[in-house]
């Protein structure tokens, strides 16, 4: 399948849907239809109005010499103004009553309707046909057709999700006992790091307080600076039991207020699938700002449980910053999704509140993750990066690996200096010991995410960037599948796409994390799921030493480097050495590891109303 054009709200898009049906072990077999009388709710999603003003007014609340510096909107102020209006919803309602469907709920910033029907009716009403589907050993309900949006409300509909329950969305950690099966626990003796007074934890054991001490946030600490006043958010697609976070908190010494977490079920909740990714998302964001209250929104991985989750934490605007840690390659992302999480995400920024997503575990090969189904060897090496990580209304958060001598069982690697995470570094070592094979199954594409999105272009805080870069030549995923090779996908070459990611932190499990969950600890855990929730609770304290939300942080952050540059005041720290196994690190921006990672006492120290 070629590239498709498509223009979605506010910028030139490539989108561009992959043919799951394409590899052998990915075929879904089309079990039928769903019987006419089976229920499902979706989600109408609604168009905004004002596109060019909204994006005008997101872009001076951050700007300090604009008039609207900081004046963010409340919810009925951005529906005044850009929402849909009361008759937009009227209409959408009447026309879905005509055949018989019920509206269940109408989002309060007017841009989700969630309504139940038949199969037979939302067939009708949106010109498909739903079949149930068996994948593997999934079942779900999709359509075997395209869903048509019908002409009497063509004009103020923007797309609907509910109709595909296929797991829609993975989690973006990695721990060593996964990724290397037969041989993490045996062979990696121990992980030394190179500056030994950076962790008070062994690497691959590390804490809040090994964060705090990596990138300069003890000063904040010093001056009552914990995130007292603020609200964090996470969204997530699955539930988790608090107790693990407390238990986490107290065990590294922290003192939380025992109610501070509220949980929000979003279209009936989430499962249990992924738990340990809600549990680090909350010990660490909240670990690092043990005063803020914590809010935490899950929802069905499903494509509607994916875009709702965010509009519902816009529409209730009870939360400060915002991050989530999963995600899925852009490439292959539904257009209808990433365009109604586009508008969800203006709302947000508009509304004051900062949004962080983990950029991607498969290095520079997002679409090749060796725990998808369009790895490598089988699938052709394609330069591609994750969303919703790519949306320029996000922070996109990258990875590192820390400055370490790795002691395994044949020999030692040395990291000399933090670079991108990408385990390119330990190729040479598993390709001698254990082979070429083992190494592309289980170590390739490992590492930080990041590139060139082919769907949004650059955005206008990165045009003058030093080290941006344009789209790859020759880049095409051609899979070997039951009826051959087959190219699946062209990307175009030279495009001036948003680049990724925009800071990063520590995330390689070699020089990793310990998390609490189930009542136990699990060490050797990372990935960019680590770096959000991070970068998350960061943002909380900034927002204290502010007064207030922060906004947009993307073009502040870049901004602040080109103010700074890599002074000694700088907020941020140049990785100028390693890769993420195509995107070289160099002493300016560069997809590898972005803008570089952060000094955070620099950070707070220049936002505008603390009195240092």
């Amino acid at each position: 399948m070629k590239f498709r054009y498509k223009s979605i709200l506010l910028s030139s898009v490539v989108s561009a849907l992959i043919p799951l049906t394409g590899i052998a072990a990915n075929i879904p077999q089309d079990m039928g239809a769903t019987a006419p009388t089976q229920t499902q709710t979706v989600s109408i999603v609604m168009k905004l109005h004002n596109v060019p003003q909204l994006e005008k007014f997101i872009a001076g609340t951050v700007n300090p010499n604009s008039w609207n510096y900081q004046n963010f909107l409340s919810v009925d102020e951005f529906v005044d103004r850009y929402a849909p209006s009361d008759e937009d919803i009227r209409k959408v309602v009447r026309e879905l009553n005509k055949l018989g469907i019920t509206v269940n709920e109408v989002y309060r910033n007017h841009m989700v309707i969630r309504a139940t029907g038949t199969a037979a009716q939302l067939n009708q009403f949106f010109s498909t046909e739903l079949h149930q589907y068996q994948e593997a050993k999934q079942r779900y309900i999709k359509p075997n057709r395209q869903v048509t949006i019908p002409d009497s409300v063509s004009d103020v509909v923007l797309t609907v999700t509910g109709m595909n329950t296929r797991k829609f969305a993975s989690p973006h950690s990695r721990k060593l006992s996964d990724a290397l099966p037969g041989v993490a626990s045996g062979d990696l003796v121990k992980s030394t790091s190179l500056n030994a007074a950076s962790t008070g934890n062994p690497l691959g054991q590390l804490t809040v307080a090994d964060v705090a001490n990596l990138y300069n946030i003890n000063p904040l600490y010093a001056k009552k600076i914990n995130g007292r006043g603020q609200t964090i958010g996470i969204a997530t697609l699955a539930t988790f039991n608090p107790a693990d976070a407390y238990a986490y908190w107290k065990s590294v010494g922290l003192n939380v207020s025992q109610n501070r977490i509220k949980q929000r079920h979003v279209d009936g909740g989430a499962g249990t699938d992924g738990a340990d990714e809600t549990t680090l998302d909350v010990e660490q964001s909240g670990g690092l700002a043990p005063g803020a209250d914590m809010i935490v929104y899950d929802a069905p991985n499903t494509d509607s449980g994916f875009m709702d989750v965010f509009f519902k934490a816009a529409s209730e605007n009870r939360v400060d910053t915002l991050s989530v840690s999963w995600g899925s390659p852009e490439i292959a992302q539904t257009p209808d999704v990433m365009n109604g999480q586009h508008q969800a995400f203006l709302e947000l920024a508009a509304q004051g509140i900062s949004v962080f997503a983990s950029a991607g575990d498969a290095g520079a090969y997002d679409i090749n993750d060796n725990q998808g189904g369009y790895a490598y060897p089988a699938c052709a090496k394609t330069l591609t990066v994750d969303s919703p990580a790519s949306d320029p209304y996000v922070v996109a958060a990258g990875g590192t690996t820390l400055p370490s001598v790795q002691v395994h069982k044949y020999g030692s690697i040395t990291v000399p200096a933090e670079r991108p995470w990408g385990w390119d570094y330990l190729q040479n070592y598993f390709v001698t010991y254990y082979g070429q094979a083992y190494y592309d199954t289980n170590l390739f594409p490992v590492g930080n995410g990041g590139g060139v999105s082919v769907n949004f272009a650059l955005p206008y805080y990165q045009a003058n960037t030093s080290g941006v870069k344009t789209s790859a030549a020759s880049q095409s995923l051609i899979c070997q599948t039951t009826s051959g090779p087959q190219d699946l996908i062209d990307l175009p070459a030279g495009y001036g796409g948003r680049n990724l990611p925009d800071v990063s932190l520590n995330a390689d499990p070699e020089t990793g994390y310990s998390v609490y969950v189930g009542g136990a600890w699990i060490y050797g855990y990372g990935g960019t799921s680590f770096v959000a929730p991070q970068l998350n609770g960061i943002a909380a304290l900034i927002s204290q030493v502010n007064g207030g939300r922060l906004g947009h942080l993307n073009p502040q952050l870049y901004a602040r480097l080109n103010q700074y540059g890599y002074g000694s005041n700088s907020p941020f720290n140049a990785i100028t050495t390693g890769d993420n196994l195509y995107w070289q690190a160099a002493p300016n921006y560069n997809p590898g590891s972005g803008i570089g990672t952060l000094n955070v006492n620099n950070l707070a120290k220049s936002f505008r109303q603390w009195q240092w």
